[in-house]
């Protein structure tokens, strides 16, 4: 079947990273603040039933390495661990409330969301953050709170977004048929992971990330080339 022949995209999943917001925010900002507060959340919510829950994981992934000196080894690796991020998501939810942190997208992201939205199309998250995380990040940006755009939000806890299983897991959780649905990121390896489950793709090149594009899969710089390509609704632009 053509992409001309192809039945309409009814429902858009996004990655982050790469995607809707620079690899330097959160690289640059959300990862720091995370590295220096992570210890202070430790010793004073030691209590906490979800932090406890976490360090409990910790323990069980790595017996035996004291939690912070594990998340630490995490952090450097750039490891996508379900208690690493966990565990950031709640010293960022603190960051977001003392509005220190505030997330600012690519220019193009803000419009393209609400238009399709708008539009009816069913629009959700796929990250390695937790989905606390995420909801955080698009409660929180410089165009507003956009997290009413979304109808679901998934993480991790789904399974690796390497993995086509992943993707099968959240179609059926959401209802919809893959083939109505156009996953975005910037990582070639999750879009392999995706179309094998059934999903249309598109690669996310953003020059100011230097993303390289591969071969196998559509490639867009900015979210309304997206849509002109898979022929989503376009937002007005300035």
């Amino acid at each position: 079947m053509t992409q001309a022949t192809q039945p309409p995209v009814r429902a858009v999943l996004l990655d982050i990273e790469g995607t809707t917001i620079p690899v330097s925010f959160v690289h640059d900002i959300l990862f720091p603040y995370a590295r220096k507060a992570l210890p202070a959340l430790l010793r004073t919510k030691a209590d906490d039933p979800a932090v406890r829950a976490q360090v409990e994981e910790i323990a069980r992934l790595a017996p035996g390495v004291p939690p912070l000196r594990q998340l630490e080894a995490w952090m450097d690796a750039d490891a996508k661990v379900a208690p690493l991020k966990a565990l950031q998501g709640m010293v960022w939810a603190q960051g977001y409330a003392d509005g220190v942190l505030k997330a600012t997208l690519y220019p193009d992201v803000t419009p393209a969301l609400r238009c399709w939205a708008a539009a009816g199309l069913a629009l959700a998250v796929y990250s390695s953050g937790s989905v606390a995380a995420q909801k955080l990040i698009y409660g929180h940006t410089t165009d507003g709170d956009l997290s009413s755009v979304f109808v679901g939000f998934y993480d991790l806890q789904m399974g690796s977004k390497r993995e086509a299983r992943s993707y099968t897991s959240i179609v059926q959780d959401a209802q919809w048929q893959p083939g109505d649905v156009l996953f975005l990121s910037d990582v070639v390896a999750e879009l392999d992971a995706a179309a094998e489950a059934g999903l249309r793709t598109c690669q996310i090149v953003r020059p100011q990330d230097g993303t390289q594009p591969g071969t196998t899969h559509p490639v867009a710089a900015t979210l309304d080339e997206v849509a002109a390509r898979f022929g989503l609704p376009r937002a007005v632009q300035a």
